[in-house]
């Protein structure tokens, strides 16, 4: 990469991307439900790939992603991950249940409602970050898996190609009436956009 991660013009850039991005997540899954969920501000974090699923709770903890990629003028790949027990609570949040009420995901109404709502926070997070950027970029359909962190890890670089050593990992808190999911944002870039908003506010 021509401008590193770690560069401080790039690093405020994905702040502002990471901030739009999660606010249009936080107003797809408003619109999903048909009530206000609120966000704290997302952290953002450069990581090595490997050592991604040490961040939400080691390579064997079972986890729920969705995976989008981008297309157009701005490519690069997504995933969203729930722990097994956010997503759980997720899917009582998204059927209008008392929290436990789920207590598995192999039902087909919960998987549904899991892909529904991943790829409504998935494509509105990449349009806001498209947005963002000032570029056109278009999600394309989600993929929802269940298995250990270490597999989708696995299985997101497969199918996205190695686009570098890091990874961007976004952390944010979704909240609706007291009860809290905390989402996380797996990102692997094309900077080729990024490069040149360097270059021009340098």
């Amino acid at each position: 990469m021509d401008v590193p991660l770690t560069d401080e013009r790039l690093r405020t850039i994905l702040q502002v991307m990471a901030n739009t991005g999660i606010e249009r997540a936080a107003d797809g899954l408003s619109e999903m439900i048909g009530q206000r969920i609120n966000m704290t501000v997302p952290t953002i974090t450069v990581v090595p790939i490997a050592s991604v699923p040490e961040r939400i709770g080691g390579a064997e903890s079972m986890v729920v992603g969705i995976y989008l990629a981008a297309e157009g003028e701005m490519s690069g790949h997504v995933m969203l991950i729930l722990s097994y027990e956010d997503a759980m609570r997720l899917v009582d949040l998204l059927l209008g249940q008392p929290e436990g009420t789920t207590t598995e995901l192999g039902d087909p109404l919960c998987r549904s409602a899991l892909a529904e709502a991943g790829n409504i926070a998935a494509s509105f997070f990449l349009n806001g970050v498209a947005s963002a950027l000032g570029v056109s970029g278009r999600p394309s359909p989600p993929a929802v898996i269940v298995d250990m962190a270490g597999a989708i890890l696995d299985i997101m670089l497969v199918t996205a190609g190695q686009l570098g050593d890091e990874v961007l990992l976004l952390e944010s808190l979704f909240e609706r009436a007291g009860r809290e999911l905390r989402l996380f944002f797996w990102v692997l870039p094309d900077l080729l956009p990024l490069r040149s908003l360097t270059k021009e506010s340098g």
